[in-house]
């Protein structure tokens, strides 16, 4: 926490706000617009409900086709189902393990030729790295394809000096507890379509009628932020450049004190992108790495109650989506295979990362006293 999230909240609390609209939402809905470079913005309860609106809002249903990085969360690709779509995933590029444009374009082309244009894509900034955003959007264009913009783990970075969220036509963020900022759980739809943007706050909001009385045209969902969510969300705000700056110190640090084990590389920044560095991310090469695997290292600093994880298991391997097409898929299924993300909070203290990095580097060691 900031400090100011509960100046925010007990305005809240004096001012009885507390039901799902309020001033605390406008103001944050307004400053969240104007930090990312967009014209308009729904505050709603989850990234994931952000990219359902997103395909409401687009006409995705039964039987459509909808393109998404395969080396994601399940969130990002969930609400297709939700629609009765089918996903169609593509494979990242090694250079910064976001989606290939190349295999992007392909995927187009090949689904044209089957009689099945996309009806959207998915394109997630993995881990808060930019994807070659630029390139994909011109592709899109190309054909026609309309872009929903995954930026739930990547607020506060940004490519060629531009924010991340504002490149797609609908742009998404994530407010979750894990996030670079949280609102205990939340996100954000982001267009400079101000009708599409209207219509995602009154989907939200059960799709009620402008009526004395409850009347219903369409199928609404409860997915707005509430008022006191969104006051925690403008105490958190405020500090979000110091946020990124920290987690940036913080893979700083792993990355130089690593830097002697030959065998570990991190997550690489994409050519004009600037990265919050979420979490840093790291790769072991079985080649050189002897016993030593992303699990034993996982373990080794369990052990020490210190909490790693995988990196995401992509999604045409996961048993809810077997069968969906995916084109390519070895690149990410190797980045899942071979890394880890490090604990990365903003709250870690540099003896908290002395205390891991000691821990990684005796199992190195250790591997080093084994050959010989």
């Amino acid at each position: 926490m900031s400090g100011e999230e509960i100046k925010y909240v007990q305005d809240v609390f004096d001012s009885n706000w507390i039901a799902p609209l309020g001033p605390h939402l406008d103001a944050f809905e307004r400053e969240l617009a104007t930090y990312c470079g967009v014209e308009h913005c729904a505050a709603l309860s989850s990234g994931t409900a952000a990219i359902h609106l997103a395909l409401v809002i687009l006409g995705v249903g039964q039987g459509d086709e909808v393109l998404c990085s395969t080396f994601t969360f399940s969130g990002s690709c969930n609400p297709i189902r939700y629609q009765g779509a089918t996903p169609i995933f593509v494979d990242s590029e090694p250079e910064s393990w976001n989606i290939d444009p190349q295999l992007f374009e392909k995927a187009i082309q090949d689904r044209i030729r089957h009689g099945k244009r996309p009806r959207a894509a998915i394109i997630v900034h993995l881990y808060g790295m930019p994807a070659r955003i630029r390139e994909i959007m011109e592709i899109a264009r190309r054909y026609d394809i309309t872009v929903i913009e995954d930026a739930a783990e990547a607020l506060g970075s940004s490519y060629e000096g531009r924010k991340l969220g504002s490149f797609g036509d609908i742009g998404i963020l994530s407010f979750n507890g894990n996030k670079i900022i949280t609102t205990s759980g939340g996100g954000a739809f982001l267009s400079n379509n101000a009708q599409w943007v209207a219509e995602a706050k009154h989907l939200a909001t059960q799709a009620r009628d402008a009526a004395p009385h409850y009347q219903h045209s369409k199928i609404g969902y409860n997915y707005r932020l509430s008022n006191v969510c969104a006051a925690i969300g403008r105490g958190q705000l405020s500090v979000i450049d110091e946020r990124v700056e920290k987690r940036r110190q913080i893979f700083e640090y792993y990355k130089s004190a690593l830097q002697g084990v030959s065998a570990i590389t991190f997550q690489p920044e994409t050519p004009g992108g600037f990265s919050n560095r979420w979490l840093t991310c790291l790769q072991i090469e079985p080649s050189t790495s002897g016993s030593v695997t992303p699990e034993k290292m996982r373990l080794a600093l369990e052990q020490e109650n210190i909490e790693s994880r995988p990196l995401w298991k992509p999604m045409h391997l996961q048993p809810v989506f077997e069968g969906c097409l995916c084109y390519g898929g070895a690149v990410s299924a190797g980045l899942f295979e071979n890394g880890l993300c490090l604990p990365s909070g903003s709250a870690m203290t540099n003896e908290d990362q002395a205390r891991t990095v000691q821990i990684v580097q005796r199992l190195f060691e250790r591997k080093e006293e084994d050959r010989h």
